[in-house]
């Protein structure tokens, strides 16, 4: 008789285990719609809060500020190599009879 009641009694807590494991799966799941549901709503209201950016400086004139600028620091660093560096006049390195002298220096034919 005590093995009967013993059989039981392991069934019952069987049963309230998977009893317990589906409401847990249920909680689960339902938590996991709401957040998914309030992940999307947040998106939603983003996109309806964006206001269309304008930008002051477009792209391509951001391109070309920085082009002239890194040529305006190629120019002055020759000015201060040549001039300062080395013993010619600052403004020479802006003629092209310098740079056709430099280049014949390096290749040297």
């Amino acid at each position: 008789m005590s093995t009967n009641r013993s059989k039981q009694a392991a069934q019952d807590t069987q049963s309230k285990k998977q009893k317990n494991k589906s409401k847990k799966n249920k909680q689960k799941s339902q938590a996991a719609e709401t957040r998914k549901q309030q992940k999307v709503k947040r998106k939603q209201e983003k996109i309806k809060q964006k206001k269309p950016r304008r930008r002051i400086f477009p792209i391509w004139l951001r391109i070309i500020i920085v082009v002239l600028l890194c040529s305006v620091a190629l120019i002055a660093g020759a000015m201060v190599g040549y001039g300062v560096l080395g013993d010619g006049a600052p403004k020479d390195i802006l003629k092209k009879e310098t740079w056709q002298h430099i280049i014949d220096i390096v290749i040297k034919e």
